[in-house]
């Protein structure tokens, strides 16, 4: 549970704009998306191959 405590004589914006950020860096939304959205077992491990084929490439590229 994410929360902000307000200082005294702080602005409503700044404590809200300090929770959106807490909020973002958490990951509550990436992780509620990859919650909801169902893949397959089977596309799941084809695209962390196609993944580790490109940072492989991309690794390769900057040695040369």
């Amino acid at each position: 549970m994410i929360g902000v405590t307000l200082q005294s004589n702080e602005n409503i914006d700044r404590a809200l704009k300090r929770f959106k950020k807490k909020y973002e860096r958490s990951g509550i939304l990436r992780e509620f998306k990859k919650r909801t959205a169902f893949m397959k077992p089977s596309i799941e491990n084809r695209l962390s191959r196609l993944k580790a084929a490109r940072r492989q490439h991309r690794a390769t590229m900057e040695q040369e």
